[in-house]
């Protein structure tokens, strides 16, 4: 059954969306769509596709009323050459909608699509906070993994061409209209995928409560997120066809996205992004290795412990009267435990990176604008000893 999730809607929080969610709520994509345009570009990837749910999307478009044109280009960390394609491909067609049907590459394409197709130019032009003149096409946000979190943001994270620097363009009607939440879509992704944006959506959640951006809308969203996601990641890494399981981690993942877009995220991130740009590791992947290590870093400022350790008693983790101390090491065993059922990588050395490395991604990432919203300071230096500390955390815990 298809319900409204009120906790997006805030007469007092401007950058409110409608989020519907419940099995089959994709499919009323078309009721939603024709009070919005007449003509909408569809944007989704060939693995989509094969999975049929664009499709179903389109039909549902068109029987609204609304033509679909459907462009299933998309390619995993889209770059401004192929939101370029994208663009160019319907830049005739008088487009006035945008659906984007996918994981974070589907919808960060159909995101920088819209840029182009309403502002000109390349992605280079967007990139930081408001470069857009023009307001973009409403769109409508359907993900089929829980993970980025774009389908709560007004940003698309689009890579450099040549140096695969990772671009993330922002403005306010970038932020999608309408986001759909459809456990049965999530149910075709595999377990590599639901490991790796499993695991970034909990980071999300756990980087956007303790940076310095960090306000009463964004501390809802994270904590939110934070409990919807550790009370069921584990369930559909091991009951993959659970659908509550998956609709309460489709609804985390969102939460997370929308605490990132009041607030911001932090070293974990700054620090994976090198790892993505120079070993082509995936995303998610590349975050639950930094994570960790970022969480003990970020622990011995007080007052960061004492909000991962209220997350802890919140999520039910650790006990209402349990001290700080043991409600975060509390978190961390339970993040580690996470990474090991996900079977994401543990250490530098599994990932092809060797010491000899550490001073160039160091670099990389104090270049990393997120890292500059961490709560603790994080400079080259800091950034060089946190990669070398990765390697502690990788024996993990023995699973439950």
């Amino acid at each position: 059954m298809t319900s409204l999730e009120e906790l997006f809607f805030d007469r007092d929080d401007p950058t409110s969306q409608l989020v519907f969610s419940g099995v089959g709520c994709s499919e009323e994509v078309g009721k939603h769509a024709k009070s919005l345009g007449t003509q909408a570009l569809v944007v989704t990837d060939p693995g989509i596709m094969s999975a049929g749910h664009p499709q179903k999307i389109v039909a549902s478009l068109e029987n609204a009323g609304v033509k679909a044109h459907l462009f299933e280009g998309t390619v995993e960390n889209p770059t401004d050459s192929s939101v370029q394609k994208c663009a160019r491909k319907v830049e005739s067609l008088g487009i006035d909608l945008i659906v984007g049907v996918g994981g974070g590459s589907s919808l960060d394409t159909a995101k920088g699509a819209n840029f182009i197709l309403t502002n000109g130019g390349s992605m280079k032009d967007y990139w930081g906070v408001g470069k857009a003149t023009n307001p973009l096409l409403p769109m409508i946000a359907i993900p089929t993994t829980a993970g980025t979190g774009s389908e709560c943001q007004s940003y698309a994270l689009i890579s450099e061409d040549t140096t695969h620097q990772k671009m993330a363009c922002g403005t306010p009607s970038a932020l999608p209209r309408i986001t759909l939440l459809d456990p049965q879509l999530s149910l075709s992704q595999p377990f590599t995928v639901s490991a790796a944006t499993g695991m970034d959506a909990l980071a999300h959640t756990l980087e956007s409560a303790v940076c310095t951006k960090r306000n009463r809308l964004s501390h809802r969203h994270a904590t939110t997120g934070f409990t919807l996601l550790v009370q069921n990641l584990k369930t559909i890494f091991e009951e993959p066809n659970n659908l509550t399981a998956r609709h309460s981690v489709l609804l985390g993942a969102a939460h997370a996205g929308a605490a990132i877009e009041r607030s911001m995220l932090g070293a974990a991130h700054a620090l994976a992004n090198p790892l993505t740009a120079r070993r082509g590791l995936v995303h998610g992947r590349a975050v639950g290795l930094t994570l960790p290590a970022v969480l003990a870093y970020n622990q011995q400022d007080p007052v960061v412990g004492a909000i991962y350790a209220d997350l802890a008693r919140i999520a039910g983790l650790a006990d209402t009267r349990a001290s700080d101390q043991k409600a975060t090491h509390l978190l961390m065993e339970k993040v580690l435990l996470l990474r090991n059922l996900a079977k994401l990588p543990t250490s530098l050395d599994e990932v092809g990176s060797e010491h000899s490395d550490l001073e160039q991604l160091a670099k990389d990432a104090a270049e990393q604008w997120t890292g500059t919203f961490n709560p603790r300071k994080v400079g080259e230096a800091e950034f060089y000893q946190i990669y070398q500390s990765i390697d502690e955390f990788a024996e993990g815990v023995s699973a439950e």
